[in-house]
């Protein structure tokens, strides 16, 4: 049986609870996000927007010319905003929000497929590969989603000019402002090597497992051959 084969059978075999990792996963990155500022700031959010995203695409694919621009600013369109508006400043300002961003929104469900791919993969070795196999694939594939995960936050605080960034983030955990935006630009590197520690590990052990059920049947063969072989000498 080949690797994506085995893949592909062990997903569906486990279906009900692949897609429950992968929801619980999305919806908990998001609402982790929202829970992190509500407890760092001690307020809970006061307004919510929903803005008009396939509208906005529309207009910027419309008025703008070059595709290569066209892209960069599709990605930064904001879906839903959730955060705590300040009214003590005339009509207000945002000291912190939630963003829902649709390309990051998908960057989320990649790691969720992912992670929840290596647990199934992780169970089904359960009798098939040693325990440090099973450990050293959790831990890679926990240690590229936090990786990723981190990178993939989209949060503002009025600090770091309500910017909604992922050093947005460390910059609320407590890391100085200067220094989270002087590692900005590896941002998108942190996400590749987050999304490589993922799949690797599950193609490296999917390949495996897919060797191991293989050699059941060709084993099985062979003995037959042998008894068949037995048989017939005189």
């Amino acid at each position: 049986m080949g690797t994506a084969a085995y893949l592909r059978r062990e997903i569906a075999t486990n279906r009900g609870a692949w897609l429950g990792m992968v929801l619980a996963g999305v919806v908990g990155f998001q609402i982790f996000q929202l829970a992190m500022l509500i407890i760092r700031f001690g307020n809970f959010p006061n307004y919510l927007t929903v803005h008009d995203w396939p509208g906005n695409v529309l207009r910027i694919i419309r008025s703008t010319p070059a595709v290569a621009d066209m892209i960069p600013i599709i990605l930064d369109e904001w879906l839903v905003e959730i955060g705590f508006m300040n009214y003590a400043y005339g009509h207000g300002i945002a000291e912190w929000s939630f963003i829902l961003l649709p390309s990051k929104l998908f960057v989320v469900l990649a790691l969720a497929m992912l992670f929840a791919t290596d647990l199934v993969l992780v169970r089904a070795a359960r009798n098939a590969c040693s325990l440090s196999t099973r450990v050293g694939t959790f831990t890679a594939a926990a240690g590229g989603t936090l990786l990723a995960g981190a990178a993939t936050t989209t949060i503002t605080w009025v600090v770091c000019c309500a910017a909604p960034s992922w050093v947005v983030g460390l910059a609320v955990l407590g890391l100085s402002t200067s220094a989270a935006f002087a590692i900005q630009p590896i941002g998108g590197w942190l996400v590749l090597i987050g999304l490589a520690a993922l799949a690797m590990p599950a193609i490296a052990l999917a390949a495996i497992l897919a060797q191991r059920t293989g050699a059941a049947p060709a084993d099985l063969h062979g003995a037959r051959s042998l008894v068949s072989l037995a048989q017939a000498t005189p």
